[in-house]
């Protein structure tokens, strides 16, 4: 009896010195451990005392128990003591901590430049009267096709231009002039709107194709709405999104199912006189599709064409974007490079 007395006072002297000396909780927790872990002191004493008679261990036991209680007591304080302690040197840095020292290599979040210029274009155009419309990118074969004056056996219906969905008649618009259609069936005339938006085709990507793209649609609807009106709109359009307001145009003949007559809008070079890499050394830059509606889509929108008329033109904005900023291939505009990303 008198060695374990002896035993436990010597264990509670030594555990209590060590933990004084204690400064760290790393160096707390390695004493817990060779005191009260699995293989500690205290827990060996007690694992011998399970093999004693019943009468010994009735003498032993509040002995341990105490001894055991004493070191945790004695650990959780300390623990608690070394935390706040901690804390409190934490908050003194916190306190002395220089707001104004630079941190290298700090990197801030960009807009995209595909919203940058749609803003431009935004506020060009809300400039010239225009508002925005927006519309849905799964469309109906009736809003892609049909309203637009495209027949069943035009080629852009087939299999390898569109993406068509599992359900019968949807798809993938394959451009935002759907949005146009909603428009005329919905809002009050005159109209005049500009859509912005994504468009998808079923082709091969390489450095100016991609299946995804962005196009940018105008239209304007109103009494006698003339070519003079659309031509006078181009080139105020141009003008002001490349800043120059002696930019010419000229008009070629061209093919779109739903306009009439429909014509290609080039304009000079902005970035030359006599010929350069971005004009291909012709002085003129093709942008814009363009033309008058055409009588069957204002007509299926329930508009009077023999009363109303008006222009739509559409350009696509990856193009617009690699002008601008001297960009030589597509599919950066959608990779995750941030040293192309970052630039703007």
């Amino acid at each position: 009896m008198d060695d374990l007395k002896q035993k436990i006072t010597n264990i509670k002297k030594e555990f209590e010195e060590q933990i004084n000396y204690a400064t760290e909780e790393k160096h707390l927790e390695n004493i817990r451990i060779a005191f009260l872990g699995r293989k500690g002191k205290i827990t060996s004493l007690i694992a011998s005392f399970k093999m004693l008679p019943v009468e010994q261990k009735r003498e032993w036991g509040p002995l341990l128990q105490e001894l055991k209680q004493f070191c945790q007591s004695l650990y959780t304080k300390k623990q608690v003591s070394l935390k706040q302690a901690t804390g409190s040197s934490q908050q003194k840095k916190k306190l002395h901590f220089d707001v104004t020292a630079y941190k290298p290599n700090q990197q801030y979040g960009s807009l995209h430049i595909y919203t940058h210029l749609t803003q431009k274009l935004e506020d060009i155009f809300i400039s010239m009267g225009y508002k925005r419309a927006d519309g849905t990118e799964i469309e109906t074969d009736y809003y892609n096709f049909s309203a637009l004056n495209i027949p069943e056996n035009h080629p852009a219906r087939d299999m390898h231009d569109t993406f068509w969905l599992t359900i019968p008649g949807m798809l993938m618009r394959t451009h935002t002039s759907t949005i146009q259609i909603h428009a005329m069936e919905q809002q009050e005339l005159p109209l005049a709107l500009f859509a912005p938006g994504r468009a998808y085709r079923n082709e091969a990507t390489d450095a100016s194709h991609n299946f995804m793209f962005m196009q940018v649609e105008g239209l304007f609807v109103d009494k006698n709405v003339s070519m003079a009106h659309l031509l006078g709109t181009a080139q105020a359009f141009l003008q002001n999104i490349f800043g120059k307001n002696d930019l010419n145009i000229r008009v070629r003949p061209g093919y779109f199912p739903f306009v009439e007559p429909g014509v290609e809008i080039d304009c000079s070079c902005p970035f030359c006189s006599n010929g350069c890499s971005v004009c291909k050394h012709t002085t003129w830059i093709e942008l814009l599709g363009a033309g008058l509606v055409h009588p069957n889509v204002l007509d299926s929108c329930g508009i009077d064409s023999s009363i109303y008329s008006g222009f739509a033109f559409g350009m696509g904005l990856e193009r617009l974007a690699m002008i601008l900023y001297r960009i030589n291939d597509i599919r950066l505009f959608h990779s995750n490079s941030l040293n192309f990303l970052t630039q703007f």
